[in-house]
């Protein structure tokens, strides 16, 4: 069985942050969506990988390599003609999947629970295809599926009147047989080759399309919120302390927190876990609060943070406290007493949201 993970696309609803970034970099609890993904298919004893990146991306072979650090082969493959819907995905990657059963994972999903069930669900039922289900409050946002008898009837993509509660989650699972029908698929209204089409498609000529509901939890993590809630599910999953880091006998630490070799808490710092603090990162008499992860080389003085998401190489100096944001590399926030003229500064790119 093989792995195909979709990293591509623009990002749009996650602007500014994807401005200048493919989304699947962003870290969440600092590790990058996309190896959260190259993870859970090498747990799942998946060792060959093709991944769909934008034509011309520099940025994910980087982090990944060649995957041998995660014990997995990765094949990086350009995502030709352009983003045209989660089905045209399978259809650029059709030479590297060959004749072989695989794992369709959308790279921006994140799951609690273990690909491996899925797997042995597939070949348990010996299905065709098998989908991962959810269940949501906004179902209207995702594939939903018709279900009756225990049977999936027919998926619909974002209906207005959605068949169910549950949403057709990024994890698919399918064997030869999709390849003739994405081959075949006509576009949708809005240009695109859906996936939730494919799947209606399956099920109308005949084949065995089943499905598995993720237990614990799943996210999707299309906005900025989703971001925020993404990493608090991870964070709550730390389980120990793990302090690599240089602590002052000043500073209060509580709860479960990750702090990384070369960091360092000094003055009468308080980190209430969960919290993760990457490596090289400096925070002097500050409060650091629970669900926050801190990236590489901040520098973080004077300052109260809660619930948070911060990249790296970033700089706060500030008394305002700051809560549910997402901070990207680089930035430097301080207060406007500190400079002249006084009053607010900005340097703020497209689709920002500002609280003052």
């Amino acid at each position: 069985m093989k792995g195909l993970i979709a990293a591509g696309g623009k990002g749009t609803r996650l602007r500014p942050i994807t401005t200048n970034r493919n989304k699947h970099t962003i870290p969440l609890a600092n590790t990058t969506m996309i190896e959260l993904a190259v993870n859970k298919l090498a747990q799942a004893g998946i060792t060959d990988i093709g991944i769909i990146v934008n034509i011309g991306d520099l940025e994910l072979e980087p982090i990944l390599g060649n995957g041998s650090r995660y014990g997995v082969n990765i094949t990086y493959i350009e995502q030709t003609g352009g983003a045209l819907g989660v089905a045209h995905v399978i259809k650029i990657a059709r030479e590297f999947l060959e004749e072989e059963d695989f794992v369709f994972y959308l790279g921006d999903n994140i799951i609690l629970g273990d690909v491996k069930d899925f797997v042995d669900t597939f070949y348990d039922q010996k299905l065709n295809a098998l989908l991962a289900l959810s269940q949501v409050k906004d179902p209207e946002r995702f594939g939903v599926p018709r279900i009756e008898d225990n049977r999936i009837v027919e998926v619909i993509e974002k209906p207005d009147n959605p068949p169910s509660q549950y949403a057709v989650a990024g994890i698919y699972i399918y064997d030869k047989n999709i390849h003739n029908i994405v081959e075949n698929l006509p576009p949708s209204p809005r240009g695109e080759y859906e996936i939730s089409d494919a799947h209606t498609e399956l099920i109308k000529n005949g084949f065995e399309v089943g499905y598995s509901e993720i237990t614990g939890w799943w996210k999707d993590t299309g906005k900025p919120q989703d971001l925020l809630e993404g990493n608090q599910l991870l964070l709550a999953q730390i389980q120990n302390s793990n302090i690599e880091g240089e602590i002052e006998k000043t500073v209060t630490i509580e709860g479960n927190v990750i702090i990384s070799e070369d960091a360092q808490i000094k003055g009468n710092s308080f980190i209430r876990g969960p919290v993760i603090i990457g490596k090289h990162t400096m925070i002097e008499n500050s409060y650091i609060g629970p669900y926050t992860s801190i990236g590489d080389a901040c520098k973080i003085t004077n300052s109260e943070i809660e619930h948070s998401l911060l990249m790296h190489n970033i700089t706060i100096h500030s008394s305002k406290r700051i809560v549910d944001s997402i901070i990207g590399n680089g930035v430097i926030i301080t207060d406007k007493e500190k400079t002249f003229p006084k009053g607010h500064k900005l340097v703020i790119g497209d689709n920002s949201q500002v609280e003052l």
